[in-house]
């Protein structure tokens, strides 16, 4: 009997397994209760889990039956991988596969990371952006002991730190829910790299977010910004995709918010130890949780938010202590048919004073594309 075993935790595009009763697979996550359903798994030397699907001991898995040609029968190729595995079992979800300069990787939502409308919230969506990005990193066999760092990088002290980033969210998803997330790289100015994402529904396709970021390099020893230099621009060069941006650039400029324009604010903020990634630098999903602290709950009971404009201004210590400021736009009191959008200004400052993050939100009223094809509001505001 015949038994194929893929050597690397990814795999390449339209790879199909020879036919054979035992297939081994490389996964990113497991369980070690699975030898009842079939499935055999030893953790690797690269931190990976080897996973051994035995048809013959289960044909069936996970209601959907897998049926592998014996030794002494024709090969016939089996389905493509990604459906192959999308068969297995809900925890051993999330394969990475990558086409050509565009990587792509499944997520499922899971209950803790959905909210009180019982959809993924907006830090859930911004983690698996930066989940995939590092994984992309990773599989084109970049990513050195920095957190996202190539080689290079780690040998001049340098690290990836974002400047600007734009999300537009059509739909959340729900529990549940599988969905694509695609991602890709190009070259921002001379020293810059920007990077997009498309996240849609696994199933359906219908596109669900849409993401673009601009990110320069920073000294990790002096944590002042530099120049990219000839052998890292060398490295990342290759992976560049030469495409206008996902989002058109929301190039309105983003007003200056002080203690005379806010409406509301959050003080006493500050990072804990486990805000900090591998970098010792505070994540950049946690800047997005603290601008939306000192959103009024008013809005969150009425609106979903739909869209962010982003800019990082600096980066802010452990024993930092921080302001949330917001000031509202529109009518958050009135009818919902009155009120169809609102817009907030957002401010992260430093109780000294000095600007971390400034931003703009844009908020749709919830059940605002129901209320559109009903004709109760404009299609536009929907």
């Amino acid at each position: 009997m015949v038994t194929t075993t893929a050597t690397s935790l990814f795999f390449p595009a339209g790879f199909s397994f020879p036919t054979s009763s035992k297939t081994s697979m490389m996964l990113g996550g497991g369980s070690d209760k699975l030898g009842a359903s079939g499935i055999k798994s030893k953790p690797t030397s690269s931190g990976g889990l080897q996973v051994k699907v035995n048809v013959q001991d289960n044909p069936k898995i996970n209601g959907t039956m897998v049926t592998l040609k014996n030794e002494d029968e024709d090969e016939t190729p089996l389905p493509p991988l990604r459906n192959f595995i999308n068969q297995l079992p809900d925890m051993l979800i999330d394969p990475f596969v990558q086409e050509e300069l565009i990587f792509s990787q499944n997520f499922s939502i899971r209950s803790y990371e959905i909210g009180p409308d019982q959809t993924a919230s907006i830090e859930t969506l911004m983690n698996l952006l930066q989940e995939t990005a590092l994984n992309h990193v990773r599989n084109i066999g970049l990513l050195n002991d920095g957190f996202g760092s190539t080689p290079e990088m780690s040998r001049r002290n340098l690290i990836w730190v974002v400047t600007r980033m734009q999300v537009l969210v059509d739909r959340y998803p729900s529990w549940g829910d599988v969905v694509l997330v695609d991602s890709w790289v190009s070259a921002s100015g001379k020293n810059g790299m920007r990077r997009d994402w498309l996240v849609r529904d696994s199933k359906t396709g219908e596109t669900l977010t849409r993401a673009t970021s601009i990110w320069v390099m920073m000294n990790k020893q002096t944590r002042k910004l530099s120049k990219m230099p000839e052998e890292v621009r060398r490295e990342i060069e290759p992976q560049f995709i030469d495409c206008a941006p996902i989002l058109n650039e929301d190039s309105r400029k983003l007003p200056k918010l002080n203690d005379n324009t806010l409406d509301y604010v959050r003080t006493g903020l500050s990072p804990g130890w486990n805000d900090l990634d591998a970098n010792q630098h505070v994540n950049n999903v946690k800047y997005v949780g603290w601008i939306l602290e000192s959103a009024p709950v008013s809005i969150w009971e009425s609106h979903e938010l739909s869209g962010m404009t982003l800019e990082y201004k600096r980066e802010c210590g452990r024993h930092s202590m921080l302001q949330s400021l917001t000031a509202v736009s529109g009518d958050i009191t009135g009818d919902l048919l009155d009120a169809f959008r609102v817009e907030c200004q957002h401010l992260l400052r430093l109780e000294s004073g000095s600007m971390v993050m400034r931003g703009r939100t844009e908020w749709k009223p919830k059940y605002a594309n129901n209320l559109g094809s009903l004709g109760l509001i404009p299609a536009e505001s929907s």
